[in-house]
């Protein structure tokens, strides 16, 4: 086992992983850029080296530095959390080449999985369902128009290097492909370097959902149920669940050992996600898979009681899962809401700042992941994302209770956050039935208008 981990990361994940490794006995090295000098992470953190300037690019992007810091500080291995570098090939590679482990799936995995076009056809050859789209990438708005007619509109535009939303755009018909196709594939160049384009059939009113797998280096894959992310705005997930109220016992297992057939495919090890759509019709199709841990990882814990972190850095040691699929149950429901420093009054901008007062809930079957403290800086440098609170019970309906009781506790005062847009949304007819689709918000946000005009 290592003696001491480097976390490439910051904010509320930086401290989950500080946390298990502490549990586990291993030594942390916190990074932190100029503007999170005095962030949670960095104080918690037995060392804390500071890499950078505060724009990203210059600290928690900037490679060579961090591989610097595990170099000077004796770190045997680097845990890169979700977004930054976890999912960077050439990154994993310059580890290797410094005899540095990284936490995480090979280089190549993440190449033949981070390529959305390429994971699609592989997963094709796999037998798993896939959506209907493209087959080779599409680099102009000609070509892509002709593919569109024969796939069948709608039509989702997505940049094959892309992520968070970005580089996707819905053509309902034919008049507003070229548009749409040339301003996603702006988009995906500017966002990724890359204008690698391709197509799928717009599947309407999906479910999200998505298997969470841990597969180790000797082979053994299995899956620990699945997780409902439908509440999302602009293809950024807000409130995720475990397990899906749409999902039986049956399909449950139709997702999970095709899960574990497209993790097998690639040779995927550590955890990592598989992201369905499923339509009206309980049809699933293979969407993307994360070869990371996810935000939303703490439902699958609370129902599960396996520790992901711990089990991530057990993998990446050499370790055998000491689990087996018949020994996974799940236990109630689980909820976790993204409390994010924005202002939902004004299109959700972003409202960095000092907390001046915070007051987190607490209670069986409660927890909150945050590197929030009273005092602390709200840097406007990277995402505003600044908490995430998860409750549990013993059903749905009990976990919605607990929810709305934790968020009515949940105190951060000197800026704004969505708490009370998440409460609403735990009020609602719609989502109190189970009856959300990833388009939830929208129609959600119109009803919210009618109220207020009213």
């Amino acid at each position: 086992m290592f003696k001491k981990i480097l976390i490439a990361n910051r904010g509320e994940i930086a401290v989950r992983i500080i946390r298990a490794c502490r549990e586990m006995g291993i030594l942390t090295v916190a990074v932190c850029s100029e503007a999170d000098k005095e962030a949670l992470h960095a104080q918690l953190a037995d060392e804390t080296i500071c890499i950078g300037p505060a724009p990203a690019k210059d600290s928690y992007l900037n490679m060579e530095s961090i591989i610097s810091a595990t170099l000077v500080s004796g770190a045997e291995a680097i845990h890169p959390g979700f977004g930054f570098l976890s999912e960077n090939s050439k990154f994993v590679k310059m580890c290797n080449q410094c005899n540095i482990t990284f936490i995480g799936p090979s280089a190549d995995t993440i190449d033949k999985m981070g390529n959305k076009s390429e994971a699609r056809n592989t997963m094709m050859k796999a037998g798993v369902p896939v959506v209907p789209g493209t087959k080779e990438p599409v680099y102009d708005a000609e070509t892509g128009e002709r593919l569109a007619q024969e796939i069948g509109y709608p039509i989702m535009i997505k940049a094959s290097a892309g992520g968070g939303g970005k580089g996707m755009r819905i053509a309902e018909s034919k008049e507003e492909f070229k548009e749409k196709f040339e301003t996603a594939q702006k988009e995906a160049e500017k966002g990724f370097g890359d204008n690698t384009m391709y197509l799928e059939r717009y599947v309407k009113n999906p479910r999200h959902i998505e298997i969470q797998i841990l597969a180790d280096q000797q082979g053994n894959t299995i899956y620990l149920g699945e997780r409902d992310c439908s509440i999302q705005r602009r293809h950024q997930k807000m409130i995720e669940e475990a397990p899906s109220c749409a999902i039986d016992e049956t399909l449950r297992k139709q997702m999970g050992e095709s899960a574990v057939k497209a993790s097998k495919t690639v040779g995927y090890y550590s955890a990592g996600t598989i992201e369905f759509l499923m339509d009206e019709n309980n049809q699933f199709y293979f969407m993307e898979m994360n070869t990371r841990i996810q935000v939303e990882h703490p439902v699958t814990e609370m129902i599960t009681g396996i520790d992901l972190i711990k089990e991530q850095i057990k993998i990446a040691a050499g370790e055998s899962l000491n689990i087996k699929q018949e020994d996974v149950q799940i236990h109630g429901h689980a909820i976790e809401c993204r409390i994010n420093a924005e202002d939902p009054s004004k299109n959700f901008m972003p409202c960095p700042g000092t907390v001046e007062y915070i007051h987190f809930p607490g209670g069986k079957g409660i927890r909150v992941d945050s590197a929030l403290y009273a005092g602390c800086q709200i840097p406007p440098y990277y995402d505003s994302m600044v908490a995430k609170l998860i409750v549990h019970d013993e059903t749905r309906e009990l976990a919605i209770k607990k929810m709305r009781s934790a968020l009515g506790e949940l105190i951060v005062q000197g800026v704004n956050t969505n708490l009370d847009y998440q409460y609403e949304i735990l009020k609602d007819e719609d989502y109190v039935r189970g009856n959300v689709d990833t388009g939830f918000i929208e129609k959600f946000q119109k009803r919210l208008e009618e109220q207020e005009s009213q």
